[in-house]
């Protein structure tokens, strides 16, 4: 396909799967069981950690957070006692276990009482790049006493990570969907700054339409990736995580 014909084609698979039946399978249902800003933002911060593996098992452990914080996440983020906090111990999602929920709460406790909250964090920042202010959201985010091995549930572009959960997490936020998968109520940051979650299906269906050429799922090639879906669409270039998306888990293409 040339240029013209593949950009028709990512937007028809674009159009396909961005509308509400994405939302039924994914991770991105837990968030829209919220209509308050902080409760969406913060319910979909938290199922974004934990989107690896299953889609199924990433839900129910999603949900079971949301119980562990009586359904009400904003309210327990910034109202739960540090015995409240401390006495959770049933929430696990492969290696996120409860240690790691309960200083992910008081992470983001301190960050809505000293940080003007998780919007303010990503978009009030003197970096340019969004790509470097997710650097710079996980030292802040693990500016309080920790475990170290908590660290490794929020990943750092800066260390050749491509980020692929606060990537989709972002999408969520920031693009101005108007098909009502993703919310775009964070109005600081433009969609057009967003990075597309790059992982092994994204990966494999940009390789396969000769959009990506770079092996592994790293920094470099989420910057491979991104230059050409801009080309596509420079205002919106995260809509075509949904064609890629699509077309490797639903149309298995590789």
């Amino acid at each position: 396909m040339n240029f013209y014909e593949l950009k028709e084609y990512l937007d028809f698979k674009a159009n396909q799967y961005n509308n509400p039946n994405f939302i039924e399978a994914d991770p991105i249902q837990i968030p829209h069981n919220y209509s308050l800003k902080e409760d969406i933002e913060i319910s979909g911060f938290l199922a974004a950690t934990i989107a690896w593996g299953n889609r199924k098992m990433i839900i129910n452990s999603a949900k079971k957070m949301m119980q562990a914080m009586g359904n009400n996440p904003f309210d327990f983020v910034l109202n739960a006692s540090t015995h409240q906090i401390e006495s959770i111990d049933n929430v696990v999602h492969r290696t996120f276990n409860s240690i790691d929920f309960q200083y992910f709460i008081k992470s983001l406790k301190n960050i809505y009482n000293n940080h003007g909250g998780l919007e303010n964090v990503f978009s009030n920042n003197s970096e340019q790049n969004l790509q470097n202010r997710i650097s710079h959201f996980k030292k802040l985010f693990f500016e309080l006493e920790h475990q170290p091995r908590t660290t490794k549930h929020i990943s750092d572009p800066q260390k050749g990570s491509s980020s692929k959960r606060i990537n989709m997490y972002l999408r969520w936020l920031v693009r101005k969907d108007a098909n009502g998968v993703d919310f775009g109520i964070w109005n600081n940051i433009s969609p057009a700054e967003l990075s597309c979650p790059l992982d092994v299906h994204s990966g494999n269906v940009a390789r396969a339409l000769g959009i990506l050429n770079r092996k592994q799922n790293d920094a470099k090639a989420l910057v491979e990736l991104d230059n050409a879906l801009r080309k596509f669409d420079k205002t919106d270039p995260v809509k075509y995580d949904f064609a890629l998306f699509g077309l490797g888990v639903f149309e298995n293409v590789k």
